[in-house]
């Protein structure tokens, strides 16, 4: 399939009136995320306390963190989601350890798994080899939601659109739940406006699209579900929500 430029890739807005999302309509949407490998207990638990102030739909932590997540949800009495990551932030392990650090973090609790892909391998046009990294995954965890980040930013810039479109479409193939822009640690950037429009393009409707990376503020937030998003991952969600009615 050739590339298609920026301007004919179709917008697919999670709602029906761009820019005019409400606060709680937002938070509902946000995976509120502390990835920084120096987190400790404590930070997680603060983590939690601020995701049951700001009423959102997750939190997401690292694989060894998920049981004081867990507790600290559990402490609020709220039926918090509890999101992880898996073969993060690089994606370069063996399929199989990735499978295997899902499974784990299923049986501590998590209800939902963002994995990374190999971008190598999608930047070498092995899209089966992407396909079947992402099923191991997928077979270690029946019930649980899958994302796949596609690390967005580096297929665009070092592979082109259709990079990033074939990566979805495997993704898809393999039974993944979403896809994700971005782990947030990678030198070519984050989220972008066009990264998911070509992805709603491609898969959305079938498959969710999680933006995340570098949106800082309600404008960024706001772009992103516009232009297809359905889910968002933030760090600094109180800032992102304080700018909107």
């Amino acid at each position: 399939m050739p590339a298609q430029r920026p301007g004919e890739w179709t917008r697919r807005a999670g709602a029906q009136r761009p820019g005019e999302w409400t606060r709680s309509e937002v938070a509902a949407l946000v995976d509120h995320t502390l990835l920084k490998p120096e987190a400790v207990d404590a930070d997680v638990i603060a983590l939690v306390a601020e995701a049951v102030d700001l009423a959102v739909f997750a939190v997401c932590v690292s694989p060894s963190m998920i049981t004081p997540a867990r507790w600290a949800a559990n402490a609020k009495h709220r039926d918090l989601t509890i999101a992880t990551v898996a073969g993060f932030p690089s994606g370069k392990h063996l399929a199989a350890v990735k499978a295997q650090e899902a499974a784990l973090a299923a049986e501590a609790g998590a209800a939902e798994v963002d994995m990374v892909i190999d971008v190598g391998a999608a930047l070498d046009g092995n899209f089966a080899q992407v396909a079947a990294d992402i099923a191991t995954v997928r077979a270690a965890i029946p019930g649980v939601a899958l994302k796949v980040i596609v690390e967005s930013a580096a297929l665009l810039s070092l592979g082109g659109e259709n990079t990033l479109v074939e990566a979805c479409r495997a993704a898809e193939e393999a039974g993944a739940d979403f896809v994700k822009t971005s782990t947030g640690f990678h030198p070519a950037g984050g989220a972008s406006v066009l990264a998911v429009e070509i992805m709603a393009a491609t898969v959305g409707g079938r498959l969710g699209i999680k933006a995340s990376g570098g949106i800082r503020t309600a404008a960024d937030a706001l772009a992103m579900l516009d232009a297809g998003a359905t889910r968002l991952g933030l760090s600094g969600t109180r800032a992102v929500l304080d700018g909107l009615r």
